[in-house]
C-alpha cells in the first residue's frame, strides 16, 4: 500500500507542481510552442513503446534503458529550433555528455542488448512485481501504463525543460552566471561517475568472490558498500543526479532572469522521486544486510556530511 500511496503521490505532484508554476515567469511565444509540441510527440510515442515492449517481454527496465538517451534528443531538437544559440549548444553539449556517461554505466551492468527489448532488469521492479499489492497482474499493468511508463517519460521530458525557457530568452547573452551552472552541473557529472563506478567495482568483485566460492571478508562481509563517497551519503549518485538537474535549471535563471519560473517543476519533481526510489532501495537493503541500520545511523542519505556522526 506504501507503493501505491508514494506512486499516487508523485502523480498528483505532477499535475499540481507545473500547474502552479506555469504562472511564474512569461507566456511561451509561437516557437516555443512548435518546439514544446514536438517533443511531447516525442515523448509520448516513447511512453507508448516502454509500456508496450515492458508488458510483452515482462521486462520493465524499458524506460530505464532510455533515460538517459531521451533528454539528449530532446535538447537538440530545442538548439534546431533556437538556431544553435550558444547557450542552447551549451545546455545540449552538457546533457549529452550527462547521456554518454550515464548510459554507459548503464551497458556496464548488462541492460542493452541486440535484441534491444532485452537485456539486465532493473531488480526493484521484479520485487515490486511480486508484492501482493500487484495481485491480480491487471493491477501491475496499470502500474506500469500510469507510472513506469506515463509518469516516468513525463518526468523525463519535465527536466529537460529548462531549455525551453532558454528558447524563450533566445536573445539573452551567455554570461558569468551561465558557466557557474555549467561548471557546477560538469562537476556533479564527474561525482555521479566517481560513485556509480565505485559501487560497479565493489558489486563487480563481490560477486566475483561468491562465484569462485571464496569467503566473503572485510569490507565485502557486510555486503554493500560504505568507502569512498558512500562514506559521506548513502546514495552520492542520487545525490549528484538531483544536483545535476538543478544547476541545470540555473540556465533558465541566466537566460531568464527570474529565478523561479515554470520550468523548475521537473527538477523539484525529480527530487520527489529520488526520494521515493532511495526508500525502497534502502528498505530492501535493510533487509539484506544487518549492518545496513547503523550505516543509516551514520551517514546521511544525500547531502554529505548533513548529519554529524556520533
Amino acid at each position: 500500500m506504501k507503493i501505491i500511496t508514494t506512486a499516487a503521490l508523485l502523480v498528483i505532484t505532477l499535475l499540481a507542481v507545473p500547474i502552479f508554476t506555469y504562472f511564474f515567469g512569461t507566456a511561451l511565444g509561437p516557437e516555443e510552442w512548435k518546439a514544446l509540441n514536438t517533443l511531447c510527440k516525442i515523448a509520448a510515442v516513447v511512453a507508448i513503446y516502454s509500456f508496450l515492449v515492458g508488458e510483452l517481454t515482462n521486462n520493465n527496465s524499458q524506460v530505464d534503458k532510455l533515460w538517459s538517451i531521451i533528454p539528449i534528443v530532446y535538447v537538440w531538437v530545442v538548439a534546431d529550433y533556437g538556431g544553435y544559440a550558444p547557450r542552447l549548444v551549451l545546455m545540449s553539449l552538457l546533457v549529452t555528455i550527462w547521456g554518454i556517461r550515464l548510459t554507459t554505466n548503464f551497458a556496464l551492468k548488462g541492460a542493452y542488448h541486440w535484441r534491444f527489448w532485452t537485456g539486465e532488469e532493473d531488480y526493484r521492479w521484479l520485487i515490486l512485481r511480486q508484492k501482493p499489492e500487484f495481485n491480480p497482474r491487471w493491477k501491475w499493468t496499470l502500474f506500469n501504463l500510469f507510472f513506469i511508463s506515463g509518469y516516468q517519460n513525463v518526468l523525463i521530458l519535465l527536466f529537460t525543460l529548462p531549455v525551453i525557457v532558454a528558447l524563450q530568452n533566445n536573445q539573452t547573452p551567455l554570461g558569468l552566471f551561465d558557466y557557474i551552472a555549467a561548471t557546477m552541473m560538469l562537476f556533479f557529472i564527474v561525482y555521479e561517475m566517481i560513485a556509480d563506478r565505485q559501487q560497479w567495482k565493489f558489486q563487480r568483485q563481490k560477486h566475483a568472490r561468491i562465484k569462485a566460492g571464496k569467503e566473503l571478508e572485510g569490507e565485502y562481509k557486510k555486503g554493500f558498500i560504505d568507502k569512498g563517497l558512500w562514506a559521506f551519503s548513502r546514495h552520492p549518485n542520487y545525490f549528484a543526479e538531483q544536483a545535476i538537474w538543478v544547476c541545470f535549471y540555473l540556465f533558465s535563471v541566466a537566460a531568464s532572469g527570474q529565478w523561479f519560473n515554470w520550468s523548475i517543476a521537473g527538477c523539484l519533481l525529480l527530487i520527489v522521486l529520488f526520494q521515493g526510489s532511495s526508500n525502497f532501495s534502502e528498505e530492501i537493503s535493510a533487509g539484506k544486510y544487518t549492518a545496513y541500520a547503523d550505516y543509516q545511523k551514520r551517514v546521511p542519505r544525500f547531502i554529505p556530511f548533513s548529519r554529524k556522526r556520533p
